[in-house]
């Protein structure tokens, strides 16, 4: 008898173990992905992992950080943003015609004299907020599905953009010139020499993943987003200004894709009006990657940022190992694909 309670508890904890194995894997999915994409390029490729290459992969991910922690907030609410995209593409054609040098010959605003660098960058985020701010009225009193009333405003941002950006006398002409004071802020590092330095772009996105970590951990009003996230009814009952949190969520996104529009115009040099085009599909697919729930209430400001720098692996590293771009899109499929199914097992397992 006492032999097979032996052996009964010894396959109770193996169970428990194999359980608690498994439980470890699905949390943890996004982070093993990442260390072994990591580890596979480096095995064919072990220059990868010089400075210059990470530097490279952070300043490509910089803008898509910033834009990600404004998306990241919308989808915890249990909503989207179509609109992102276009609202990056506003603020780099703002922030950059009105930072030109004086003798660029085709200056936008010819006549205009030297504006102080911080204007015309809190004029674009002021113009992004704004449409932030549209988008959560019509989703918080006009009960507007996310996905329709994003829809709605990324086509007319679009087109604002595009009014704007065909302007006479040189027409729908890339806008180039940029003064070194705002280049500095995209091309720019902090360091004793260019081959350990840090990034501008990188610091500016990592303080601000550091504020909207924050902003959802250690505030209300970030308490009351994942509320919202996990059932809007039960968290209106509980006492949650739900349409409120709703605008500000909204307006505080459409201000971080002000900042990503003038940064990716700093570090290109230039915008056109086709700036930031599908790069809020590339934020959903990176926050759904990192462990944000497509059903809301769930996810991190560091997964956000690890799905953030699993696609621009993809996108630098692979290149790096001369993998053809075709099998670079199958493999990010692929991946948002898993990382979707995952999130729906995670789902039904806690049901």
């Amino acid at each position: 008898m006492a032999k097979k309670t032996a052996q009964s508890d010894t396959l109770t904890s193996l169970q428990t173990h194999d359980r608690k194995l498994k439980e470890f894997g699905i949390n943890n999915a996004i982070y093993i992905v990442f260390f072994v994409l990591m580890l596979a390029i480096t095995i064919k490729e072990p220059s990868f992992l010089a400075w210059q290459n990470i530097r490279n992969i952070l300043s490509m991910s910089a803008t898509r950080i910033i834009i990600a922690m404004g998306i990241g907030g919308i989808l915890l609410t249990g909503g989207t943003d179509l609109s992102a995209g276009r609202q990056v593409g506003l603020a780099a054609v703002i922030s950059s015609s009105l930072l030109q040098y004086q003798e660029y010959a085709r200056r936008m605003y010819p006549q205009m004299a030297d504006l102080p660098l911080w204007l015309p960058i809190l004029i674009a985020i002021a113009a992004c907020t704004l449409l932030g701010l549209l988008n959560g009225m019509i989703i918080a009193y006009l009960k507007v599905p996310p996905f329709i009333a994003t829809l709605g405003t990324q086509v007319a941002t679009y087109g604002i953009c595009s009014i704007y950006f065909d302007r006479p006398p040189y027409g729908a002409q890339p806008i180039g010139g940029l003064r070194k004071d705002l280049t500095t802020l995209g091309s720019g590092f902090l360091g004793w020499d260019g081959t350990y330095s840090i990034p501008y772009i990188v610091l500016i996105a990592f303080a601000i993943a550091a504020l909207v970590w924050m902003l959802h951990n250690k505030t209300r009003f970030g308490k009351n987003i994942y509320a919202i996230g996990g059932n809007a009814e039960a968290a209106k009952v509980s006492g949650v200004p739900v349409q409120k949190t709703l605008l500000i969520v909204y307006s505080l996104a459409g201000a971080l894709y002000g900042l990503a529009g003038t940064l990716e115009a700093a570090r290109t040099g230039g915008a056109t009006n086709n700036y930031g085009n599908g790069y809020e599909l590339d934020a959903i697919a990176a926050c759904v990657v990192g462990g944000v729930s497509t059903s809301g209430g769930i996810g991190t400001v560091p997964g956000m940022i690890i799905g953030v720098l699993i696609f621009s692996i993809i996108s630098y590293g692979l290149t790096f190992i001369n993998m053809n771009p075709y099998w670079q899109q199958i493999i990010k499929g692929a991946i948002i694909v898993s990382a979707v199914a995952l999130d729906i097992r995670k789902y039904l397992s806690k049901r």
